[in-house]
């Protein structure tokens, strides 16, 4: 249990090291390239560890995931590193929103009040309406985008095996970006793109996804929920060695909501999960 908890805790680290990491290197150069580069490299690695997995779902979620990385990384352009991962990390209240419509899950009173603390947080954190920039409207798409990633996966994962949602899914999300820098007409790559493109690829992708799959089931999806709420603070840890970046007393207090909101959001979520649990146990008992 305490290996798989500091495994994950691991996994949240290496995402969270990836903002500033990509604010760095991503000067001069065009995010859906380099987005396309580094997808592109865990296709290839993921098509020789688990094959071709299944081509229909994994399209699906590529194409979410291509519209999440690629707003997040060209928000992270304009905004800074740190609120970046804030409002990313925002992914985790819209996720009951999503799994209402889709699979009419009705969201619980703490999810309700979790979502509304959160675009507090969020409102405080990018400033109020006038340090709200159009790099931080692209990470809130992001975050939209990785919630309903999140809820397909969980229906699609019921029907297939998971691995077989990496490789179609990495390729869509790298031909996606692909095409979109046709638009973007930049193709510069320098030397630091092209290290960070395959630390990404192989740490935050690869790495991160075994590991992920390895050790969540120990702790339970739920539990796993609140160790990844570090992804946010390990961003902005690291971005304030790397960037010098800095939060005024404002952001910081917004910053603690959202934390606080993922918070509720994740514990209710443990509370269902032993609810049915112990539901099952009893049910158990009872045809013994």
């Amino acid at each position: 249990m305490v290996k798989a908890l500091f495994s994950l805790l691991f996994v949240a680290f290496i995402w969270g090291s990836t903002f500033p990491i990509q604010k760095i290197v991503l000067v001069g150069v065009s995010p859906t390239f380099y987005i396309a580069v580094r997808f592109f490299i865990a296709a290839l690695v993921s098509y020789f560890l688990f094959g071709k997995g299944n081509v229909k779902y994994g399209s699906i979620l590529g194409t979410l995931l291509g519209i999440a990385y690629t707003t997040q990384t060209w928000g992270l352009t304009i905004t800074t590193s740190t609120k970046s991962g804030f409002i990313t990390s925002m992914y985790i209240v819209f996720v009951p929103v999503f799994a209402y419509l889709l699979e009419r899950e009705i969201p619980t009173i703490f999810q309700i009040v979790s979502f509304f603390v959160a675009s507090l947080g969020l409102y405080m954190i990018s400033g109020g309406i006038k340090g709200f920039n159009f790099g931080d409207f692209l990470t809130l798409i992001c975050a939209v985008s990785f919630a309903l990633h999140v809820v397909l996966i969980t229906m699609f994962s019921k029907r297939v095996k998971e691995v077989d949602l990496l490789f179609p899914q990495f390729l869509v999300v790298g031909i996606l970006n692909l095409i979109l820098n046709v638009f973007w007409k930049n193709w510069n790559f320098t030397l630091p793109a092209v290290g960070s493109a395959v630390f990404t690829a192989l740490a935050a992708t690869i790495l991160a996804i075994y590991l992920q799959a390895k050790y969540q089931k120990a702790l339970g999806n739920n539990v796993s929920a609140i160790v990844f709420l570090g992804e946010p603070v390990f961003a902005a840890v690291v971005s304030y060695f790397m960037l010098g970046e800095t939060m005024t007393g404002e952001q910081f207090l917004g910053a603690a909501l959202l934390l606080i909101s993922m918070v509720f959001s994740s514990l209710e979520r443990v509370k269902i999960v032993r609810e049915a649990n112990q539901k099952g146990r009893d049910e158990c008992e009872d045809s013994l």
